[in-house]
């Protein structure tokens, strides 16, 4: 999980710049969408809504464009969306993509789309001309687990998070920075694993589900690096991506040139 981590704090601290771009505001607001469709829209009873809120908020997305998310997520199956997120968000489907990047990299994207052809091309235009390949479902989605992490912020007694850790039913830990940890744990446990950190006064900083390689490409080579961070900085660019997961693993020396 160590080399996974490291990329995953790398996005953390892109997101205040990315935060920046429109196709940001579309990605989480149609995550609303869909958490407000899968069940009440109501966040103190739907934690996929709440999780789904809270990272809105920290992107500065206004009050006004989260309801009015909320309110498109609930509207019927025949309802049209707010044009802010564009076309019929009734339609949207969570779909997974697969492939690889420079290297054999394995590449997951989770999307959002209401057009898998339009999404599909897209996709497969960003991975050739970055030096990768999309590939068919169940190619490299096999060497990924899905698992829930909180990410914990001032932690100053390892010995007390991993007390809470076990009584939320964690799984493992991980110190990724000074003060910072993620727990990990299955999927259905997250919000009893959230719910628990807090109640132990931890500040749980984010709740997320994550696709864990249980494998890794060691990349050495500043060129297949600078290839494999421009596809996913092109696949993130894109609408209809949600999120990009890959199995690479590389030293934080030549992580820090890339971005």
């Amino acid at each position: 999980m160590a080399g996974h981590s490291k990329w995953a704090n790398i996005k953390r601290q892109k997101a205040v710049v990315d935060a920046k771009r429109g196709n940001i505001f579309t990605q989480l607001s149609r995550a609303i969408i869909v958490a407000a469709r899968n069940g009440v829209p109501d966040p103190a009873g739907n934690f996929q809504l709440r999780t789904a809120i809270d990272k809105a908020k920290a992107a500065g997305i206004p009050n006004d464009n989260i309801e009015r998310a909320i309110a498109c997520g609930t509207r019927g199956a025949n309802a049209k969306g707010a044009g802010t997120f564009g076309g019929d968000n009734s339609s949207l489907e969570e779909i997974r993509y697969e492939g690889y990047g420079a290297g054999g990299v394995a590449i997951l994207i989770e999307a959002l789309t209401d057009n898998r052809n339009r999404t599909a091309a897209d996709l497969r235009v960003a991975f050739s001309k970055n030096g990768g390949n999309l590939g068919e479902t169940g190619c490299v989605g096999w060497m990924f687990t899905q698992k829930g992490v909180c990410v914990v912020e001032g932690v100053v007694d390892e010995e007390q998070l991993l007390e809470a850790s076990l009584e939320g039913n964690a799984e493992s830990y991980e110190m990724t920075a000074d003060e910072t940890a993620e727990v990990f744990t299955e999927v259905a446990n997250l919000e009893t694993l959230s719910q628990t950190l807090k109640a132990k006064g931890f500040k749980v900083a984010d709740v997320e589900l994550r696709w864990i390689p249980g494998n890794q490409v060691e990349v050495t080579d500043s060129e297949q690096a600078r290839s494999l961070f421009k596809l996913i900085d092109t696949l993130e660019g894109l609408d209809d991506v949600q999120n990009v997961t890959a199995n690479f693993d590389m030293a934080e020396n030549l992580m820090a040139t890339m971005v």
